[in-house]
């Protein structure tokens, strides 16, 4: 069974070829014969006229018997190959050069006699053959006239039966045989070609079949590099389906990618959220169940202390919930940068005023150092706003009552670096390159502190992430600790 493309191409060329080698020896023959017809008859053209000008063929409105003999003997020693008639103005045979019972047919066709007399007869031109009716054979013929009146038509086929006998011996001849011999031999080599031909136009073709029937999407697009190299440009239709074929390969490991990263990012959130839910869950039921248990014999300043540290846990809750779920929305590429230019020192001092009275109630001072004329900064005004109050969220968190914090803006090359410092208790060395690790806490942080989730500063980094921009963090334990990052700054054209 032909089941490859290959195959199929070859058997339609081998039967185009075969089509092809019938049609052209049928249009050889009919040629050939033609063409033998057309120089006969021109070649032979005024015979007729001649034979009827040297002889008186009819007298008194009768056939002259004497001198039609002389034509038919003086002809047949110089030509045998012709047959003469003598025809009446109807076309009714007269009189022939055969033997008594070769003539088989008493008339002859006169369309084709009168097509001769017209101006520029196209050869060549062929009439009836009284030998064999039905047949048709070139001719000459001339009109007969007597005192000028008509009085028939002398009639000669230029190739009788002994001249149908000598082509007929030809056609099997040496040279004959030699030409079909050479047309059979150029058509195989042409057919040979073309299926070399075909195998080289396939050969690409066949490698993109083989690819395709074994996806590997990891060595996919390496293998289809090698059936179109890059240097070279896409041209035909070969080439356009495997660009297509690598694209939608691409396209799929891209998918198969995101859908591996947002399985992982499932799992890592539902890891976080059953790990880190479960302390505010559990401490938020002990609390209730104690009101509900000793509701009798509790004090309304208990009941309300424990009310107190109820609503810190939910607090603490709603925050790590919407904390994750801000985080899972950044990872998975959710939530889009839109860039835009604004001015990052009335942000900066709108942030600021957001934790006045948090700073108030630790004795904290927040200072805003700025240069003069700074440009305005090209990113998302929402994301940055989210990672100023994140950081200075975590400087309040962590710098003891009485200190002090400072946001700085200064140029840096075409980036703006924005600084937060505090003079808190500092983070150990062996602990700064967990800092922007989810849900990661130092040991000391771990008890006491309520409202603390973890996320802050993951999602700070992952925000300047997409903004392809870095966060550094350098800190001294016991003297404090300093985030600094950058932004681009906006140059109007």
């Amino acid at each position: 069974m032909v089941k490859s493309l290959y195959s199929k191409l070859a058997i339609a060329l081998l039967g185009l070829f075969c089509l092809l080698g019938v049609s052209i020896v049928i249009l050889t023959q009919v040629a050939s014969d033609m063409y033998q017809q057309e120089v006969v008859q021109k070649l032979n053209r005024d015979l007729a006229r001649q034979i009827a000008a040297q002889k008186n063929l009819m007298q008194d409105h009768q056939i002259n018997q004497k001198g039609l003999k002389e034509i038919f003997h003086m002809l047949m020693v110089v030509n045998p190959s012709i047959e003469v008639y003598l025809l009446d103005p109807g076309g009714d045979i007269l009189a022939y050069s055969a033997p008594p019972g070769k003539v088989k047919q008493d008339r002859i066709d006169l369309k084709p006699i009168k097509k001769w007399f017209e101006a520029g007869p196209v050869f060549p031109l062929t009439g009836d053959d009284p030998r064999n009716p039905g047949k048709k054979k070139v001719f000459s013929v001339a009109r007969i006239p007597e005192q000028g009146v008509l009085q028939g038509y002398l009639y000669i086929i230029l190739g009788g039966e002994l001249f149908d006998s000598i082509v007929q011996k030809l056609k099997g001849s040496y040279i004959m045989q030699l030409s079909a011999w050479w047309l059979a031999a150029s058509l195989l080599f042409v057919l040979a070609a073309g299926l070399l031909l075909f195998a080289y136009l396939t050969r690409r073709l066949r490698r993109l079949a083989v690819v395709m029937a074994s996806v590997d999407l990891e060595q996919t697009a390496g293998q289809l590099q090698s059936i179109i190299p890059g240097d070279r440009v896409p041209g035909d239709e070969i080439d356009r389906l495997t660009v297509t074929f690598k694209q939608l390969v691409d396209r799929i490991q891209t998918q198969m990618e995101r859908l591996k990263t947002a399985d992982s990012l499932r799992r890592e959130l539902v890891t976080n959220v059953s790990h880190d839910l479960r302390t505010p869950l559990a401490t938020l039921k002990g609390y209730i169940e104690t009101l509900y248990l000793k509701d009798k014999s509790l004090s309304a300043d208990d009941r309300r202390h424990h009310l107190e540290i109820a609503i810190q846990h939910c607090e603490r809750l709603s925050q790590l919930v919407n904390e994750l779920f801000e985080l899972a929305k950044l990872d998975s590429n959710e939530i889009q940068v839109r860039y835009e230019p604004f001015n990052l020192s009335e942000l900066v001092h709108d942030v600021v005023q957001k934790f006045d009275l948090s700073a108030q109630e630790k004795q904290l001072s927040i200072q805003i150092d700025l240069d003069p004329g700074l440009p305005f900064v090209n990113a998302d005004i929402a994301m940055i706003e989210r990672v100023i109050e994140n950081l200075l969220e975590n400087a309040v968190r962590h710098t003891p009552v009485g200190g002090s914090i400072r946001l700085t803006l200064t140029p840096q090359n075409a980036d703006i670096a924005v600084g937060v410092s505090d003079t808190g208790c500092g983070i150990p060395g062996e602990d700064l390159p967990f800092i922007f690790d989810r849900f990661y806490q130092r040991e000391s942080t771990r008890t006491g502190q309520t409202g603390y989730s973890g996320l802050g500063l993951a999602i700070a980094r992952r925000v300047l992430e997409l903004h392809n921009k870095p966060i550094r963090v350098e800190s001294t334990p016991g003297s404090g600790t300093t985030f600094t990052f950058l932004l681009s700054a906006h140059h109007p054209v």
